[in-house]
């Protein structure tokens, strides 16, 4: 079995030593901090806490905590400006359902990051950073309630290019994005990532070097020369079922050659931050100038599509995602109810290879595990 690491468990160690290294730095959370699975910072610190009584199933406590948990985004968030306000870091984490009740604020909170670049005296202000978890994908027990990537098509939607949108595919990659955030400055940063455990895909290396090269790279282990094929995903969990499609196609149609690029980071209209985007004649290098995209995005389809059509003509592109299709149930069913899972992408190729066989042989297996899962709750297909 391969080995499994979990992003989110990363980046609460990466918190907890911030917390240990900067005795200004604060966390800010509505009641989720142990379900999203950073609760290892509660190992050197503890919640704000103020004159009611504690219970003794509450955690550590303290007048003066420096993890602030709330059941109020609108209020944490105003909270957090304040605290950068004063030139201190700190980060906010919640479901990423939620975190669109905040949008009105931080569509504010970019006007005054634009105005106060302006500014000859103004010092620059540390960064707005949102830890996005439990995601669209993975709600088994909440449901559709709690499944939006909606905050995502917004922040890239703002013409004043403040707002980076990070996917991270693994821990590694994960580990690189938070290092870049906390070190930021005049923007706001979303990273959106699972919890649970998953298949690391980066090494430290291929990590700085996406960055570097504007937010996009091919895996070669996945990949084949003079591809037939670019298959795409920007999102942990459709990044996955990218390479399974792969490795699906692969094998029942050996002749057809394909290429795997991971994109890990979108800003306003491009691929990679707000100061490092990719350029066309990268993305052609990567993407190549003429063979047919077919993409797997973590959020809503048309987001990625939009921002693909900047660099190249939209008859090339056929873009999955979120389709706003959600109830609770298992996790590979909700990638079937948004045509994302892997036989989803198998089917488009085996349809431009025309082999209706194969095209019929995949939706019968998504047909078996919709029947499996409806009657036992749990998924055919891992």
């Amino acid at each position: 079995m391969t080995e499994q690491y979990s992003s989110a468990k990363k980046i609460g160690e990466l918190l907890t030593a911030e917390f240990e290294k900067d005795p200004h730095f604060y966390f800010f959370s509505p009641d989720e901090t142990t379900s999203n699975k950073f609760d290892q910072i509660f190992d050197v610190e503890k919640r704000a806490w103020g004159t009611l009584p504690q219970k003794t199933w509450d955690l550590p406590e303290s007048e003066n905590g420096r993890i602030v948990e709330m059941l109020s985004e609108n209020v944490l968030f105003s909270t957090m400006t304040g605290h950068l306000a004063n030139g201190e870091r700190a980060m906010m984490g919640s479901y990423e359902a939620f975190f669109p009740i905040i949008t009105s604020q931080l569509l504010q909170q970019m006007k005054f990051i634009k105005q106060s670049k302006a500014v000859s005296w103004r010092q620059p202000l540390p960064a707005v950073n949102l830890l996005s978890t439990s995601t669209c994908w993975r709600q088994d027990h909440n449901g559709f309630t709690h499944q939006s990537p909606a905050l995502i098509s917004q922040l890239l939607t703002v013409p004043s290019n403040l707002a980076n949108c990070f996917f991270p595919f693994d821990d590694v990659d994960a580990e690189s994005m938070y290092n870049y955030m906390i070190n930021s400055t005049n923007v706001v940063n979303l990273t959106t990532f699972d919890k649970n455990e998953r298949p690391r895909y980066f090494d430290f290396e291929q990590a700085s070097r996406i960055r570097e090269d504007g937010g996009a790279l091919i895996l070669d282990s996945y990949s084949s020369e003079s591809p037939d094929f670019v298959m795409v995903a920007c999102g942990d969990i459709v990044g996955h079922e990218t390479i399974e499609a792969i490795k699906i196609l692969n094998k029942d149609l050996p002749e057809i050659r394909l290429r795997f690029v991971y994109i890990n980071t979108l800003s306003y209209r491009g691929i990679g931050t707000t100061e490092n985007k990719l350029t066309r004649e990268k993305f052609n290098e990567i993407f190549t100038s003429n063979k047919p995209i077919l993409a797997n995005f973590h959020g809503y389809p048309e987001t990625l599509e939009n921002i693909l059509e900047n660099y190249t003509a939209r008859s090339r592109l056929r873009v999955h995602g979120f389709n706003e299709e959600g109830s609770t149930t298992t996790p590979f069913e909700m990638l079937r109810k948004n045509m994302a899972s892997r036989y989803d992408l198998a089917i488009d190729i085996a349809m431009v290879a025309k082999r209706n066989d194969l095209a019929t042989k995949y939706e019968d297996i998504l047909a078996q595990n919709h029947s499996h899962a409806t009657q036992f709750g749990v998924d055919l297909i891992k």
